[in-house]
């Protein structure tokens, strides 16, 4: 079995997001790329078989005063043709060792109760649900600068 690989992006490398394109929901653009990874707290870590992208995972550290600073998964995404390999284990597993490594004392996910290739993922990373959750969302008015 070949070995894959885990990648931090920083700033400075907007064309390997550029490249790991199709694994995104839209293509990114360069500009995008490089505001994601200059913004403190944002990470972008993709997973690499050979040199080629086959998965990434975002996170956002989130702090409040009286709590401290956690990690918010913000969205993991593997090739279809990938899945079920251990690949989006491998990236959730990468990020829970940058939160500890950043002195995050959590890290948690919001994810849909029908998304069992989601919830199967989390899990087998060490991930856990102590009690339901019900997520409100506001759609906003505002106009995407960074398609434009």
């Amino acid at each position: 079995m070949r070995q894959v690989s885990i990648r931090r992006l920083r700033p400075g490398d907007a064309e390997a997001v550029v490249a790991a394109g199709s694994l995104f929901d839209r293509q990114p653009t360069a500009a995008g790329a490089t505001t994601t990874l200059e913004a403190a707290g944002h990470h972008l870590l993709v997973a690499y078989l050979d040199s080629a992208p086959v998965g990434f995972v975002t996170g956002v550290e989130t702090s409040h005063p009286d709590k401290g600073t956690e990690m918010l998964v913000y969205e993991l995404g593997v090739d279809e043709g990938f899945r079920r390999q251990g690949i989006g284990r491998a990236l959730v597993s990468a990020l829970r060792e940058l939160a500890a490594e950043r002195g995050c004392y959590g890290m948690w996910v919001a994810v849909e109760p029908g998304n069992e290739a989601a919830v199967a993922t989390y899990r087998s990373a060490g991930a856990g649900s102590p009690e339901a959750a019900l997520i409100q969302t506001w759609a906003l008015d505002v106009h995407d600068t960074l398609r434009t």
